[in-house]
């Protein structure tokens, strides 16, 4: 499991060095398809990339800020549009069926269609501020066959302050990097250690057991 997450961790950081804004938004619309890949390592790398010290480590121009918030959000909406695409045509039975093959459980979808029931066309926009339910929250629109448009929109608008916050984080980071370094013995392993933190508590999340929740009914 260990080799598993490092190289995952590599992976990761390889996919944004090398692919820049197009390498954002395809990881963030992974993780918007329910796809395992969590956002708070994703956005923070990138942004993290705004600065000179830490470009330097992987060989590339900075990123701007906000081209890379711009990048992660318009990722999220491609990858909301698939989620909900497979909610629509596929169905509840569907998602549940063959969403164990990503590590997607039935009660995350379930808390997702809680939040969307309670909370309406809002509950999109919203959602995109919480951890776990703003990767699911597409299914149960799909499912519920919201409109689509103002889905995407309201997706889209959803996902803007999150990158941007995740993005400012890592670029934070980013700016300390010169300081960082005294405390540790390799650049990398400073990113290294928490994509594999993130990571392991992520894929933990999404394997251990625990009770389901019940949806409720009209």
């Amino acid at each position: 499991m260990g080799h598993i997450l490092t190289a995952l961790s590599e992976w990761i950081k390889g996919v944004i060095a090398s692919g820049g804004y197009a390498g954002i938004l395809v990881l963030m619309a992974l993780e918007s398809a329910c796809i395992p890949l969590p956002s708070e390592v994703i956005m923070p790398f990138a942004g993290a990339l705004t600065t000179v010290a830490v470009a330097a480590t992987v060989q590339r121009d900075p990123l701007n800020l906000h081209l890379v918030a711009l990048a992660g959000a318009l990722g999220c909406a491609l990858g909301s549009a698939l989620a909900y695409l497979v909610g629509a045509k596929g169905g509840r039975d569907f998602v549940f069926k063959w969403g164990k093959f990503v590590l997607l459980r039935k009660r995350d979808v379930e808390r997702s269609e809680v939040w969307f029931q309670k909370h309406g066309d809002a509950a999109i926009f919203f959602s995109r501020l919480l951890p776990v339910v703003r990767t699911f929250i597409s299914l149960p629109a799909g499912i519920a066959r919201m409109p689509f448009l103002p889905f995407l929109l309201l997706s889209f608008l959803g996902s803007v302050p999150w990158c941007y916050l995740l993005a400012y984080i890592g670029q934070k980071l980013g700016e300390r990097w010169d300081t960082l370094k005294t405390y540790f013995h390799g650049a990398d392993a400073i990113i290294l250690v928490v994509l594999l933190a993130v990571i392991t508590f992520w894929i933990w999340h999404h394997l251990r057991p625990g009770p389901e929740v019940p949806t409720p009914t009209d």
